[in-house]
């Protein structure tokens, strides 16, 4: 099956009052692991590559694209690919040659004013390339080793109006909002802000994204698909599967010299995972 497109998915979902799951791959094994989890549940997935994970292959973008882009033509399900968290427009712009269909461009870091302008210009660029574009307003935090936002620090929740006004004015066509999630969690124990999401899914006419997503137990997860969520970034919950799972084999055997053999036991644990969240999420 050929690679389908993030907007594609991300809107029949939104229409349907459900979610797309999108896993963030490192290496080939989170590839595989992501694919053989969603054909498992019979299920279409995104693939994400983040800036980070960009920076961790020595800044190249390609080779791990490629991987992905092949591995999506043989998948059984609709597979999408997703530049995830770019800041750099030059990474921004190496999107459409490398296969992906969307890309969040995050520049939340920045002054409102300069958070809208540079994202209005990569919107701008990115429809031209026929790319579909999510953006974030608000701070999920625990993004690059920060600790996360205390709930009630300002700036830390998205606002309605103020992203009513931002989605309009930047012309994205999706939204991360900060409801309270945070990135990079190693425990399931966040709770979100339901009220708050409730207001945004009745204020924006744009699909809603949640990040952070791997801090949060399955009830909140359910809750927010039920509450208006279309798109769940999940990527730590993946690294701790592979993480643990290569971890015990080593203990048990500590013989193996083989990466063959540590590396399909953590494969075969992200594809439970993936499996096992996106049946959390119907």
């Amino acid at each position: 099956m050929s690679l389908t497109t993030t907007g594609e998915l991300v809107t029949r979902a939104a229409a349907t009052r459900s979610a797309v799951a999108a896993f963030n791959i490192i290496t080939l094994e989170h590839v595989e692991a992501v694919i053989a989890g969603a054909e498992s549940a019979e299920s279409p997935v995104v693939l994400q590559v983040s800036e980070n994970a960009v920076r961790f292959r020595y800044g190249g973008l390609l080779p791990l694209a490629r991987a992905a882009v092949a591995a999506a033509e043989r998948a059984t399900v609709p597979v999408a690919l997703h530049l995830d968290h770019v800041q750099s427009d030059a990474l921004l712009r190496q999107a459409p040659a490398a296969g992906f269909s969307s890309v969040m461009y995050d520049a939340a870091r920045l002054p409102y004013e300069e958070n809208l302008a540079a994202t209005r210009a990569a919107a701008d660029w990115a429809h031209a390339q026929g790319l579909w574009i999510e953006a974030e307003l608000g701070q999920v935090g625990g993004k690059d080793g920060a600790p996360p936002l205390d709930p009630h620090a300002p700036g830390a929740r998205t606002d309605p109006a103020g992203a009513r006004a931002f989605v309009t004015d930047a012309g994205v066509d999706a939204l991360a909002v900060a409801i309270g999630s945070s990135h990079a969690m190693t425990t399931r124990t966040a709770t979100l802000d339901h009220a708050l999401l409730e207001r945004l899914s009745d204020t924006l006419d744009v699909p809603l994204v949640l990040h952070g997503s791997s801090g949060l137990p399955d009830d909140e997860l359910t809750a927010a698909v039920t509450g208006g969520i279309a798109k769940v970034n999940v990527g730590t919950a993946l690294n701790i599967a592979m993480t643990g799972a290569i971890r015990h084999f080593l203990a048990t055997h500590p013989e193996a010299v083989d990466s063959r053999k540590y590396l399909s036991v953590g494969r075969a644990a992200m594809a439970g995972v993936v499996a096992r969240i996106i049946g959390v999420l119907g």
